[in-house]
Parts: C-alpha cells; structure tokens; sequence
C-alpha cells in the first residue's frame, strides 16, 4: 500500500502518501505520488521524511518562505512553499509527537482527484476534534488513531467500531477499501 484517499464523511477528502519520498508533479507520470494541476513539471519537487524532519528537493523552480531552494530545504510548520511560480502550499505538522506531516493548496490550484489537503503519513495519524489533529473533525465525539502495523494500517479509538462490518473493540486491521465506522464517526479508505 502507497498511497489512498481517506474520504471522511461530513469532513472532506485527503490524498495519504506513505512513503518515505513523495515527488509532487503535474499528473500523466505514474512516478509521481502527488500529481497537482498547475503549470509544473511532471516532476516538480521530491518531499523527504529524513528521521524526525521533513526536506524538499528542488527538481525545478522551488521556494520555501519566498526564499529559493537549492538543492533542497528543511520544512517546518507553517512554512509556505511555492512551485513553479504559482502553485502554493502550506506544510503543516500540527502534532509535536507524530511525524505526520500535512500538505495544504493554498491557493486555486488542485490534486487530481481533487481533495482537501495531502497527508505525509508517517507512522501515526490522528483524526478528531483537537487542534492538533492531522485532520481537524470537528464534529467527532473522540480521536481516531491510524497506524502502521506490520506491512499493513491498523485503527485505534476507544470502545468498538465496525470495520468492513465486522465488530472491533479499541483496534483493528484495515485494508484498501475499507470502511471504518463508529459512534458519531466514519470514514473510507479508497485505492487511488
């Protein structure tokens, strides 16, 4: 499993990627992970998780805070990258503890498929009510744990859930095309 898109319902769609190196790139190349309609080149920039922290890599025309990137830069939360001279995002990494990191397009353009924003899935991602959730749901009762297991995403919450229709109790295996629901909670994960 590389990459997916979690649909969660009354909260919105985001594109997961994986892997360590993520290349962010117009669409129409199977090598890149993250295509983004926009005047890029087919392969833009090449994200890297490197121990707790994250770098881009300029394979073209890359900024980060207005400042050029040559060969690469360091990201931080908050940072503003630019590609290409008009494709915005914003690099997120709301939780201190989580290596996950988000992505959010901040200005017109958009992924294809169209979603809300990509997420850097290291190997915890949390989804709920709090601020430093990865993805802010609002109107969820408690946070919802997706995690690495093995070769394979495993889900925590407190009390049972239903994955795929079968009962689970604080955890349990997902696979692509999973659907994953609760009390006051539901989401879907959807091969790409």
């Amino acid at each position: 499993m590389k990459n997916f898109v979690l649909w969660i319902d009354a909260v919105g769609s985001y594109w997961v990627c994986l892997g360590d190196v993520v290349t962010l790139g117009r669409p129409g190349g199977e090598d890149v992970d993250v295509p983004i309609l926009g005047d890029l080149s087919r392969r833009h920039a090449r994200i890297r998780r490197d121990g707790e922290g994250y770098l881009i890599e300029a394979l073209r025309d890359v900024s980060v805070d207005s400042h050029p990137v040559r060969p690469a830069a360091a990201l931080t939360d908050g940072c503003q990258i630019e590609l290409g001279g008009s494709v915005r995002l914003k690099f997120r990494r709301p939780h201190a503890l989580s290596g996950t990191a988000r992505l959010e397009l901040a200005g017109s353009h958009r992924t294809q498929p169209t979603v809300n924003a990509v997420l850097l899935m290291a190997d915890l991602c949390i989804l709920g009510p709090r601020p430093h959730s990865h993805v802010l749901c609002r109107p969820w009762p408690r946070e919802v744990f997706l995690f690495r297991h093995e070769e394979t995403l495993s889900c925590r919450t407190t009390g049972e859930f239903e994955i795929d229709g079968r009962s689970c109790r604080d955890r349990g295996r997902m696979t692509l095309n999973s659907h994953v629901a609760g009390d006051g909670f539901s989401f879907k994960l959807e091969e790409i």
